[in-house]
């Protein structure tokens, strides 16, 4: 187990949050051939957009140990960052498939699977020491987006501010007061893409305003 000096240093041996190393254990007894441990990171090391998500999928980023991918909700995400030149390709299906990102990096707001993926408020909150560190090492114009409310509140707790004052909305804009920007999308999950309430027009809109907003920059 990590040590309480160690906090913001991601490991992919954490086990702080018991609820969810006793699940993961779980899920590696039942598909032995899986990931199932707390998902790292993914992309560039000093991106000008860090993209933060949930929480690993269970067939996706569990399985395969890297965010968004090998399930439903990477799909529009990658394809995505391929058209706005994130990415050299627009599929993402293992870590051996040659996907690479340029100026972006994708992480989550809990970095291991939660049963039913559903994260307790103790768990975000716990986890959120690493957001905090890789929220401190961005540059100075660098660009957020949260994918989900529970993202956005992540973001905000990272930063120490208060909800009240930096209201979720699909295609929000939050100027922080450290100078950088903190867009907001709906997550690009199965549900919402299948049930309309995100379509890749409306995903695509948003990052139409991050690259409008590095151009201003």
């Amino acid at each position: 187990m990590q040590m309480a000096g160690d906090a913001g240093r991601f490991s992919t041996a954490c086990r702080r949050c018991r609820r969810l190393a006793r699940h993961l254990e779980a899920v590696r007894a039942d598909f032995p051939e899986y990931h199932a441990r707390p998902v790292a990171p993914f992309g560039d090391a000093r991106p000008r957009l860090l993209i933060v998500g949930l929480a690993p999928g269970m067939h996706g980023a569990n399985r395969t140990g890297r965010p968004f991918t090998g399930d439903h909700a990477g799909i529009l995400l990658y394809d995505t960052l391929h058209r706005f030149g994130f990415a050299n390709r627009a599929q993402a299906t293992g870590c051996d498939d040659g996907l690479r990102l340029s100026g972006c990096r994708i992480t989550n707001a809990v970095k291991c699977l939660p049963p039913e993926n559903k994260p307790r408020t103790d768990e975000i909150r716990r986890c959120n020491a690493y957001l905090r560190r890789e929220i401190a090492g961005l540059p100075a114009a660098a660009v957020i987006l949260a994918l989900g409310s529970i993202a956005h509140r992540a973001v905000l707790m990272a930063l120490d501010l208060s909800p009240a004052s930096f209201v979720f909305g699909h295609g929000a804009r939050h100027a922080l007061p450290d100078g950088r920007v903190l867009y907001d999308s709906y997550h690009c999950s199965r549900y919402n893409t299948q049930t309309r309430r995100l379509t890749p027009d409306m995903f695509r809109d948003v990052f139409s305003a991050i690259s409008r907003c590095f151009a201003a920059c």
